[in-house]
């Protein structure tokens, strides 16, 4: 955060986001985005999630997305969800019936292609590796997680943050000074993402990797298994669009003209105080 954002009134024009953060939310954006598409596909070629180093059809999965003979259905453990239209079941634009889990809007490519999604899938994650080590770099430079992104021991505090949660809740989002940098919600979800989220994902889907099976087998073994590797790999890939819609959600109740002008440009208008 610059350091005139904390001098600033509301009403003001401030710097908010440095251009390391500003090229790396961009690039993300794309990136996840492609990844989750072209995920969807790769699961599309078999719909069951196993825990372990084996899983096939004959086995217990704990998570199924098929198709009866008249509706699309959900499973998770004992339970089982009706889901025609939505999973398992649905019409594409030609307007013939499908029995794939996700329908083809949801996937890259549309038409089903395993080749294809891998093809998508490995090429983006190599953006998001790369694209990630840079900003890290940047960051440690800048300092943008010391300076921006680490909680104080008293935004730490359970009653602070309890405070935040219903704050968000209720749509009641700092005004003035407090809105020109991150709240401890921010700070916690980022960071989570960051150090947690992102990481966790790109060594679940090495972990899944026949090459690093053979070559680093103590990666498996530490996710438990190729099997779990994957189920990881998909329970991190529902988080992280989880987090997206959340914060979707909070930029058009901030307001989407002034918060995404300044994740374009870095410049920020100080919302008014709250009351």
């Amino acid at each position: 955060m610059a350091a005139d954002a904390t001098k600033s009134t509301a009403g003001r024009t401030v710097f908010r986001h440095r251009l390391s953060t500003r090229a790396w939310h961009w690039l993300n954006a794309l990136t996840v985005i492609v990844m989750l598409m072209s995920g969807l596909m790769i699961f599309n070629a078999h719909p069951r999630l196993y825990w372990g180093h084996a899983g096939a059809n004959a086995d217990p999965a704990w998570l199924e997305i098929g198709a009866t003979p008249t509706e699309g259905i959900l499973k998770v453990g004992a339970l089982t969800l009706p889901t025609t239209g939505v999973l398992g079941r649905w019409t594409d634009r030609h307007g013939v019936v499908q029995t794939r889990a996700f329908p083809g809007w949801a996937t890259i490519p549309t038409d089903y292609s395993l080749a294809g999604a891998r093809r998508w899938h490995l090429a983006f994650a190599w953006v998001l590796v790369i694209g990630g080590a840079l900003y890290g770099v940047a960051s440690l430079i800048n300092r943008h997680i010391q300076r921006d992104l680490a909680p104080s021991r008293g935004e730490l505090a359970p009653r602070h943050i309890w405070r935040d949660i219903k704050d968000h809740a209720r749509g009641r989002l700092p005004g003035g000074e407090a809105a020109a940098r991150y709240n401890i919600l921010q700070k916690l979800s980022y960071l989570a993402v960051i150090f947690g989220l992102l990481p966790l994902m790109v060594l679940s889907g090495l972990g899944m990797a026949p090459g690093v099976d053979a070559g680093w087998p103590w990666i498996v073994d530490l996710l438990g298994g190729r099997q779990s590797a994957r189920s990881i790999h998909f329970l991190c890939a529902t988080a992280l669009l989880g987090f997206i819609l959340v914060h979707l959600a909070m930029v058009v109740i901030a307001g989407p003209i002034n918060e995404i002008r300044s994740m374009i440009t870095g410049r920020y208008r100080l919302p008014a105080e709250r009351a």
